[in-house]
């Protein structure tokens, strides 16, 4: 209740959905054409917010806390894979009358966009993929469960918030960027109830596959977003994407890191372009 008091605007900001009780924003013109973001892994709607604003001005803007995020919270079912996730997303829009919206989706969220507009093409007119998650890195093998360490499983137990702006950090290629209130936010979001069991269960959930196949069906203009200073998801991974997505254009920020909505400016721009731009 302390936090929905201070994170959430009221009731209003939260609806019924796939046996969920989630937290949505829904912002805008309700007949401007439609922008869906998607928040990555440990953020919440709250990261949008500055985008939300100004895209706000002539599109209907919706974004929400993901399953097991933010003031969304556990998932009843307890699944937090991206075929769960793609259901949820689904609901959403049907619940909310949604029959197309273009998708921009950040890091974790950046994959279950393309997986969506891949399974999914009739409800996507564009796409945006800041920094996506997807293709096998270092400890995140093809078809293999994810070793989630017992040290990263004790946060369920304590979070010293010292701690989570050690590992917040690398995500800001600017260190100024990564204020005291975001922080903050970050940290509070997390103490929210079952919320870091279910990161924990989503890393554990997090069973990569090889991502081309499901890439080369994706019909959708794709913008391909990433900071140059990225120490999370390199930007060298923006070629794998550019291989297999038939329609796909790269922009690269100059001395952006991995949370690049956050501390970009010019990045908001960019995407504002390339969703006024004519198929």
């Amino acid at each position: 209740a302390l936090l929905e008091a201070r994170y959430a605007n009221g009731p209003n900001d939260f609806i019924e959905v796939a046996g969920l009780r989630m937290h949505v924003r829904d912002s805008g013109p309700r007949d401007a054409p439609l922008v869906i973001l998607l928040h990555g892994f440990g953020a919440s709607l709250h990261t949008w917010e500055p985008w939300a604003q100004l895209l706000a001005s002539d599109r209907r803007v919706i974004r929400f806390d993901m399953p097991g995020a933010g003031l969304t919270g556990a998932d009843p079912t307890g699944d937090y894979t991206d075929t769960r996730g793609v259901q949820v997303l689904i609901a959403l829009m049907d619940k909310l009358g949604v029959q197309r919206a273009s998708i921009v989706g950040h890091s974790m969220g950046g994959r279950l966009a393309w997986r969506f507009a891949a399974e999914q093409p009739a409800r996507v007119d564009k796409l945006v993929l800041i920094a996506p998650d997807g293709f096998a890195s270092p400890g995140f093998e093809y078809g293999k469960k994810p070793d989630v360490s017992a040290t990263l499983k004790l946060m369920k137990f304590v979070l010293p918030k010292a701690i989570l702006r050690m590992s917040l950090a690398p995500a800001y290629a600017n260190p100024l960027a990564m204020t005291d209130a975001m922080v903050e936010r970050y940290h509070d979001l997390m103490l929210a109830p079952n919320v870091r069991a279910s990161m924990i269960a989503k890393m554990e959930q997090s069973v990569l596959q090889d991502p081309v196949p499901v890439l080369k069906r994706i019909t959708a203009p794709t913008l391909l977003l990433w900071g140059d200073k990225d120490a999370m998801i390199p930007v060298g991974n923006s070629a794998d994407y550019l291989r297999a997505l038939p329609n796909a254009t790269l922009v690269t920020l100059p001395e952006a890191g991995h949370l690049l909505h956050e501390e970009a400016p010019s990045a908001l721009q960019t995407v504002k372009t390339f969703l006024d731009e004519k198929n």
